[in-house]
């Protein structure tokens, strides 16, 4: 049988596609246990449509717990975090994760910006420890 990335891997997303202007917005938890087919491996996706104006800092974070958060450590990441700019639009960002927590998501913390930008995240989660995953 050929390999195929739809049994091995989903998408969830974790910033809705929004206009942003100044603040921080957390997003959505995503579970990399969910359905119990824990994935070892997991992906952050930043799509950006039109960027306007203002500095918009995406960050990757964890949780053991889905209740206590922090920042993902640079040993754990493959990339760069994204600051998104003015001269980002249409653009795809990725960021590899290495750690081991089971709950991840984005926030972003949008500064200077009068109009902000639309963008939007989402989390890949592949090679889970039975395959092939459920998609629903």
């Amino acid at each position: 049988m050929r390999q195929s990335l739809y049994n091995v891997a989903r998408a969830k997303a974790t910033l809705t596609v929004a206009a942003r202007t100044n603040g921080t917005v957390n997003g959505t938890t995503v579970d990399l246990h969910e359905n119990k087919d824990a994935s070892r491996s997991a992906m952050l996706v930043v799509h950006t449509g039109t960027i306007t104006d203002g500095t918009h800092a995406v960050i990757l974070q964890e949780s053991d717990d889905n209740s206590a958060w922090s920042t993902v450590a640079a040993a754990d990441l493959q990339g760069s975090a994204p600051s998104i700019a003015s001269t980002d639009d249409d653009t795809l960002f990725e960021l590899g994760y290495k750690g081991s927590k089971r709950y991840l998501r984005a926030s972003v913390t949008t500064s200077g910006a009068t109009t902000g930008g639309v963008f939007g995240a989402t989390i890949l989660r592949a090679f889970p420890r039975r395959t092939p995953i459920a998609h629903s």
